[in-house]
C-alpha cells in the first residue's frame, strides 16, 4: 500500500502510472500495511475546535461528525445520507483509476477532466485525424469511440472494515517477510470472496498508516467510449507555462460514457452494448458559484503524506525530489529529440510527455515551497513533543517508547539502497524489456495454483494484463523506446559497481555506453518479436521453458536478470512487512496525542473515495507574485477567487500553448455570453479557486454546491499549493474549470446539443 511505503518508493510507482495518462495504477492495496489494534476509527479524529480550517480528504463515513461545521458553512444535504454510498451523491462520484469522474445525466454519461481523457483522445488520434489538436464530439451513441485499452469506470458499491480479519492472520513474532505475506493473503483471501460476485472489482485499502482496513467493492464498467473533448486549444490553454498557475483559463473538461451488456452486466466492448443506467447522477446547474461560497469535492485522491517523520521529509526534499525533478525534465526532452517531424510519434508519446512536463513542474513547486516553509523544524519539534509526552504518561511510555526511533531505523536502513532502486525502476521505461520482464513473471506464476500467485498475475488480472498489451501499440516508436532505455541505461552505468546487477551486466559483456551500447540496442530493437500485438498476446500462453529457450532479445534478459531482480523485490518485502509493523504503531502514537489536544487526524489519501469541502476564496501570494493588474488578480497584492473570458483575450498570442479556436474568440468578440453572463464579472467565469484540500488524483472530481449539483471540475492546485501533499496551510488552494464556462464552450463553439439537451442544461426554444 502506497499508505506504508518510504513515500519516494511509492511516488515512483504512482509517478509512473500517472505518467501513463489515467491508466489505472498498479493495485495498491495488496502491499501489506500492519498489525497493530485499531485504535485509528474515524469516530475519534474529529475536531469541532476550528471553524475555519477546511483541511482533510474524509472518509465519507466520518461526515454525520463533521456535521454541524458543514452546515453552518453551507450544505443543504444531510451529511447521514451521504455515509452511503449506494445514495446520492457518493454513488454518482466514479473513478478512471487515477483520475476521478461523476455521472451527469440518466444515459451514462461522465465529466471528467481533460487531461484525464488525455491518453483516449491520444489513441484515437492519427496525423491525418488529429483529435487532440482539433477536439472531437459525438453527434450520436453511434459516433461514440472505443477509449483506450485498459480503461474503466469504477463505481464504488461497498466499504467494509476488515481490520480484525487482517489482525487476525498476525502475531507479534512474525519477521517483515512473513508479516508480508501473511498480510498479503489475507487481503487476497477477502478480495477473491468479494469478487465471487461478477462484473465487480475489490481491494483491500489500509488506513492511519496500517492501523484499519477495508475492503471496498466497485462495480468495474469496461466498455468506455470518448463522447466530447475540446480543442486542446481550450483544454490545455495556458500548457505546461500555466500548469500549477493562477490566474488560470483552462478548459479542462471532457465527457465519456460508460457501456454494460443489454443484460445490465460489465462487458467488453461491443456494438450490442447500451449505455450505463446509473442508480444517481449530478444535476448540472448552469451557474457556477459566488465567492464566499461553499463548495465541496468528492473523489478519489491519490496519495498524501502528511503524517511522514521529520527524516522522510528531508530526504524526500533533499534528495528525492531534485533528483525527480531532474529525470523527469531530461526524459521529456529525450522524447521531444527523439520524435523531432515524426508527428504520429509525438501523438503517441503526447500524454506521457504531458505528465512527465507536470511531474517535473510539480517537484519543482515542490522544493520552492519547502524552502519557504518551516515544515521540517515543526516536524522536529512533534517528534520532540511526542518523545516528551511519552515520557510524561506511564501508559503511553508502555506502549510507545521505541516507536519514534524504530521508525528511524527503519527509514535509514531503505535509504541505503534509495539510487539504485529509483533507477532500477525506471530501467523498466524501456516497453519491450518491460513486456518481457513481465511475461516471463507471468509464466511463472502460471506454475502456482490461482491464489498463492503475485498480485498482477493472478486471473482476475487477466483482462487488464491482455489490454495492456495491446494498448503498446498505440503509445510505442522502437526507436524513441530506444532513446527513452539509452538514458536510463546511462544513469544506472553511472551507479557504482557494487549496486548494479551482475546479470544485466554481464548481458551487455559491459559495453554499457557509446557506439558498442548503441549498437547493441538497436540490433535488440531489430530482432524482437514483441513490437507485434499478436506475438506479445501469443507469449501469455508459453510455459517457462520456452522463455528459457527463446532467441528474442529482451526475453533472453528478462531470463537472465530475473533472479537478480527477483531477490530485490524479496528484500523489499521484507523491509514492507518491518515497516508494516511500526508505521502503524507511529500513526497510533500521533492521534492519541493530537486527541488528547482536540485536532483532527483525517487518514492521509490513498485513492480511495473522500469528499473535501471549502469555500470560493482568493489568497495574498509570496511577496514578488504579483505582476500588475491582470484577470484573476487585483494588481496588488492578492489574487482574486475568479478569472474571465478577458483573460483568455488577453493571454492569447495565435501560438501553442495560447492559442484558441477561431470560433471562441469570435464569441468572446461579440459579447456573446449568452445565459452564462455572471453580472458581478461582467463576463462569463472560466476558473475558479477554493479552500478544498487535494491531490492527485482528485483531478476531474465533481465540485458541488450545497445542493449537491454539479458546479464545476478540479483540476490544479496552485504554484503556492503544491506542497499540499506534506503541509495544507491558509494558502492552499485549488483550481476549478467554472460549469458556465465548460457549458458556454458547449453551446457557442463546439454547438454540443446533444449534450446539453442530455443534461437538461439545453438552451430554452425561442
Amino acid at each position: 500500500m502506497i499508505d506504508n511505503k518510504f513515500i519516494h518508493k511509492a511516488g515512483l510507482a504512482l509517478t509512473i502510472a500517472l505518467l501513463t495518462a489515467c491508466g489505472k495504477p498498479a493495485d495498491n492495496s495488496n502491499t501489506p500495511t500492519s498489525s497493530a489494534p485499531a485504535t485509528a476509527t474515524e469516530s475519534t479524529t474529529v475536531s469541532m475546535s476550528d471553524n475555519v480550517s477546511t483541511e482533510g480528504m474524509w472518509m465519507p463515513r466520518q461526515l454525520p461528525e463533521l456535521g454541524d461545521k458543514l452546515k453552518s458553512l453551507g450544505l443543504e444535504l444531510d451529511p447521514k445520507t451521504m455515509t452511503d454510498l449506494t445514495q446520492f451523491p457518493m454513488n454518482a462520484v466514479v473513478s478512471l483509476g487515477g483520475c476521478s469522474a461523476s455521472f451527469v445525466s440518466p444515459q451514462g454519461l461522465v465529466a471528467t477532466n481533460h487531461h484525464c481523457a488525455y491518453g483516449s483522445i491520444s489513441y484515437n488520434s492519427t496525423e491525418d485525424n488529429d483529435l487532440l489538436t482539433n477536439g472531437f464530439l459525438a453527434k450520436t451513441l453511434d459516433e461514440e469511440l472505443p477509449a483506450a485499452p485498459g480503461s474503466r469506470i469504477y463505481v464504488t458499491v461497498g466499504m467494509n472494515e476488515v481490520t480484525d480479519k487482517i489482525n487476525s492472520k498476525l502475531s507479534d513474532d512474525m519477521d517483515g517477510a512473513t508479516r508480508f505475506k501473511a498480510i498479503e493473503d489475507a487481503e487476497k483471501a477477502l478480495v477473491a470472496d468479494c469478487e465471487s460476485d461478477p462484473g465487480h472489482r475489490c481491494e483491500v485499502y489500509s488506513y492511519y498508516g496500517g492501523a484499519s482496513y477495508y475492503l471496498i467493492k466497485q462495480l468495474a464498467i469496461r466498455d468506455v467510449r470518448l463522447v466530447h473533448a475540446p480543442a486542446a486549444s481550450i483544454g490545455k490553454f495556458g500548457g505546461d507555462i500555466d500548469n500549477w498557475m493562477w490566474p488560470r483559463h483552462t478548459g479542462d473538461y471532457s465527457f465519456l460514457r460508460a457501456y454494460v451488456s443489454p443484460e445490465g452486466k460489465p462487458a467488453d466492448f461491443s456494438k450490442d452494448n447500451v449505455p450505463y443506467k446509473p442508480k444517481h447522477f449530478l444535476k448540472v446547474a448552469t451557474k457556477g458559484p459566488e465567492e464566499g461560497d461553499f463548495v465541496m469535492v468528492a473523489g478519489y485522491p491519490g496519495s498524501t503524506n502528511r503524517y511522514r517523520t521529520a527524516e522522510e521529509v528531508s530526504n524526500n526534499f533533499s534528495w528525492y525530489y531534485p533528483t525527480m525533478q531532474k529525470v523527469l525534465a531530461e526524459w521529456s526532452e529525450v522524447i521531444g529529440k527523439a520524435t523531432e517531424n515524426n508527428k504520429d510519434a509525438a501523438l503517441k508519446y503526447a500524454s506521457l510527455v504531458a505528465g512527465l512536463n507536470n511531474y517535473s513542474k510539480n517537484f519543482t513547486g515542490m522544493m520552492e515551497g519547502y524552502n519557504r516553509s518551516d515544515l521540517l523544524a515543526r516536524k522536529q519539534q512533534l517528534e520532540k513533543d511526542l518523545q516528551a509526552w511519552i515520557e510524561a504518561n506511564p501508559e503511553a511510555s508502555k506502549k510507545y517508547a521505541s516507536v519514534i526511533s524504530d521508525l528511524q531505523k527503519l527509514v535509514s536502513e531503505q535509504q541505503s539502497t534509495q539510487e539504485r532502486d529509483l533507477l532500477l525502476g525506471y530501467m523498466n521505461r524501456s516497453a519491450m524489456l518491460s513486456t518481457a520482464q513481465r511475461l516471463y513473471r507471468l509464466s511463472l506464476e502460471k506454475q502456482k495454483p490461482n491464489m498463492e500467485r503475485e498480485p498482477g498475475y493472478q486471473e482476475r488480472d487477466m483482462t487488464r494484463f491482455t489490454e495492456s498489451l495491446q494498448r503498446i501499440e498505440r503509445n510505442f516508436e522502437p526507436t524513441v523506446d530506444q532513446s527513452i532505455w539509452t538514458y536510463f541505461i546511462e544513469r544506472y552505468n553511472a551507479l557504482p559497481q557494487d549496486q548494479h546487477l551482475e546479470s544485466f551486466d554481464s548481458y551487455f559483456a559491459g559495453d554499457l555506453s557509446g557506439d558498442a551500447l548503441q549498437q547493441k540496442l538497436a540490433a535488440m530493437y531489430e530482432k524482437t518479436g514483441l513490437t507485434d500485438t499478436k506475438t506479445r498476446l501469443a507469449w501469455m500462453e508459453k510455459s517457462p521453458e520456452e522463455f528459457r529457450a527463446s532467441d528474442d532479445p529482451f526475453i533472453k534478459l528478462a531470463v537472465a536478470t530475473y533472479d537478480d531482480r527477483f531477490a530485490i523485490e524479496q528484500k523489499d518485502k521484507a523491509m514492507d512487512g518491518k515497516f508494516a509493523e511500526v508505521r502503524p504503531k507511529y500513526m497510533d502514537l500521533l492521534i492519541a496525542y493530537y486527541n488528547e489536544q482536540g485536532k483532527p487526524v483525517y487518514p492521509d489519501a490513498n485513492s480511495s473515495l473522500r469528499l473535501t469541502y471549502g469555500l470560493v476564496k482568493g489568497y495574498t501570494p509570496p511577496a514578488g507574485t504579483i505582476k500588475g493588474p491582470a484577470d484573476g488578480n487585483d494588481g496588488k497584492d492578492s489574487f482574486v477567487p475568479f478569472t474571465t473570458l478577458r483573460g483568455i483575450e488577453a493571454k492569447y498570442t495565435g501560438e501553442d500553448p495560447f492559442d484558441a479556436p477561431q470560433a471562441l474568440l469570435d464569441a468572446i468578440k461579440n459579447k456573446d455570453y449568452g445565459r452564462f453572463y455572471k453580472e458581478s464579472l461582467s463576463s462569463v467565469p472560466v476558473n475558479f479557486l477554493s479552500t478544498v484540500d487535494i491531490t492527485g488524483g482528485n483531478s476531474g472530481s465533481a465540485t458541488m454546491n450545497g445542493k449537491g449539483e454539479l458546479i464545476g471540475l478540479v483540476f490544479d492546485g496552485t504554484y503556492d499549493s503544491i506542497n499540499a501533499d506534506w503541509d495544507f496551510n491558509d494558502n492552499t488552494r485549488a483550481i476549478h474549470v467554472d460549469v458556465a464556462y465548460m457549458l458556454w464552450v458547449m453551446e457557442k463553439v463546439d454547438h454540443a446539443d446533444n449534450l446539453l439537451e442530455e443534461m437538461g442544461v439545453a438552451a430554452p426554444k425561442q
